[in-house]
Parts: C-alpha cells; structure tokens; sequence
C-alpha cells in the first residue's frame, strides 16, 4: 500500500483508472481541442473527488459538529514538514478504536482522553513507514508527557512480536507497542493508505490529520504539538 498524498503517491488503483482515461481521450477520433478540453474537465473531477476522499472522517456514522478550540491550532502551523497536515474547521470526535497492548491486553483511545494524541497507523511491510517511525520516536522523546504521546498502531497481521522487532530494527524503540491485527482501525479511520497519523484534541476529537510520511522531530510538528497542547477550549456562547 503507498501513501496518499499527491498524484505520484496516490494508491495504484487511482492512477491505473486516471491513466486510462487519459489514454481513451487522447486516442479518440475527436479534434485535438476538443480531446484537450475533455481530459480537463475529466481530470478536474477526478482531482476534486480524490480531494473529498482524502478528506473522509469518522467512521462514517453522523456525529455532531464541535467548534473548534480557542485558536492555538491555526492553519498557519501547517506549514514547512507539515504543509500536508490537514487542520479540520470543525472537530467530531475520533470513532471508538480497539487495540492491543505489548502484553496483549485490549485497550482503546478512550483511554487517553484528556490528554493530546498523535496516532500513527503503521506496518512493517510499509516502505514509508520505515523512514518516518525514527522521527516520531524522537517526537516521543522530546514531547512525550502526561499531556502528549504518540501512539502508533501497527497493523500488522502477524502480531505485535513482528512490529516489536521492526522497531528494534529502525531505532524507535521509545514508542510503545501497539496492534490492531484485524486492521479495522484503517477503515473506521477512513485513512487511505500507510502511513497515516491523525492529531486528536483532550476532548477525543480530530484536530487534523497527515496522511503519508513526514519528519515529526522536525520544528515545525513540534510547533504543532506544542500548540494542540497549550490550546483551551472555547467559552460557551
């Protein structure tokens, strides 16, 4: 699975029907212009629809807008490693998740309400995910407190011994260990591909989400750590 991301990044299915498409247009009998003007319009909508695809939330049940906090977390901190974060305008709680711990015992976000979460959905057999997981370990390691950590699940089939020797392996072993073997988190997540990572508010709702790798230890996600952090939550009208 690649990551979602731009049009070079996006999963091999979508660039399979784009690719065809475009070659059906430009190998048609139609005048030049008019090739042209349709393969605009066809790729137009296309875009359009990748962009409310990426976007999804939730786990697909109705939940009722939240305004968002008193601004600490503008769209101005996606910027630099995190000009791909997506800032929501609106936040909805996150879907219940269940996983298991190092010692196999179930466990859910619930848990971590109150405080500020980066979920990370991963896989050993992710390309991607190899390259990012040093920097969220070192995110962990600068920020992690008892009003922020990083959680990343992996979504490993084989179990959590798998993942465990992955991050021996790539030097993240200050992330601690999770699995969802069954990969539901992916879908109730509606996350597109590996990596992905979606920042949650104390409230246990969505604040943004980066869908593909990026360098978490950088300023930039430190910024936006720090802010989701300090943030407070909206007076009642």
């Amino acid at each position: 699975m690649m990551a979602s991301g731009p049009l070079p990044n996006l999963p091999p299915h979508i660039l399979l029907v784009i690719a065809r498409l475009a070659n059906g247009i430009l190998m048609s009998e139609k005048p030049r212009n008019l090739k042209a003007a349709i393969l605009i319009v066809v790729l137009a909508v296309i875009a359009g629809s990748i962009g409310v695809y990426l976007k999804g939330e939730g786990d697909g049940k109705v939940g009722t807008p939240v305004p968002a906090v008193e601004g600490q977390v503008s769209r101005g901190l996606a910027t630099g490693t995190m000009a791909a974060f997506v800032i929501k305008g609106e936040r909805k709680p996150v879907p219940e998740i269940s996983f298991v711990t190092e010692k196999g015992e179930a466990t859910s976000l619930s848990q971590w309400k109150g405080r500020v979460v980066l979920v990370n959905l991963w896989a050993t057999w992710c390309a991607p995910c190899r390259e990012e997981m040093p920097t969220l370990a070192a995110l962990q390691s600068a920020m992690g407190s008892k009003d922020f950590e990083v959680v990343a699940i992996s979504l490993d089939r084989k179990g959590i011994d798998v993942a465990a020797k992955f991050l021996n392996e790539v030097n993240a072993t200050s992330l601690k260990l999770y699995n969802d073997p069954s990969t539901e988190t992916l879908g109730k997540f509606q996350a597109v591909g590996l990596p992905a990572s979606i920042l949650i508010d104390r409230e246990g709702r969505e604040i943004g989400r980066l869908l593909g790798p990026a360098k978490w230890n950088s300023d930039e996600a430190k910024a936006l750590i720090e802010a989701a952090v300090e943030e407070k939550p909206a007076l009642a009208p």
